[in-house]
């Protein structure tokens, strides 16, 4: 099924689902902390990219559950929310891997991210509302 989706996706979309993908299985291992339901829902991002040849903008929603943010179509999205806010995610498909962080509080989060499809390689940043 990732087949079908991940070409679908625009260079930058596919670079910051790698990145919470990845960042956020880290997290897990470095810290205990778990955000319970306090961060729980759907969240809609936009990430921009600023550096790198990849599409200017891509929006998407994901879905948190008691601190782990998934995607409903891309099994290798990884990432987590701690009890502070802190997110981590990552995700990688192939030659295709991106990495992002940031923060959220209330209803809005705010980060970075980067990643590379091939020899391509682009960073940009990204941002969170909750649906």
């Amino acid at each position: 099924m990732i087949d079908k989706i991940w070409p679908t996706l625009s260079r930058a979309a596919r670079a910051l689902v790698v990145c919470f993908a990845l960042a956020g299985s880290q997290l897990g291992a470095q810290s205990p902390a778990f955000a319970g339901p306090r961060f729980d829902g759907q969240w809609n991002l936009v990430f921009v990219t600023q550096r790198g040849d990849c599409d200017p903008s891509y929006n998407f929603t994901v879905d948190v559950v008691n601190g782990n943010i998934s995607h409903p179509n891309i099994l290798t999205f990884r990432g987590h929310v701690a009890s502070s806010g802190a997110v981590h995610a990552s995700v990688r498909v192939g030659q295709k891997y991106a990495s992002g962080s940031g923060t959220i509080a209330g209803g809005i989060g705010r980060g970075i991210w980067s990643g590379r499809s091939g020899k391509s390689r682009c960073a940009g940043t990204w941002a969170a509302q909750r649906s």
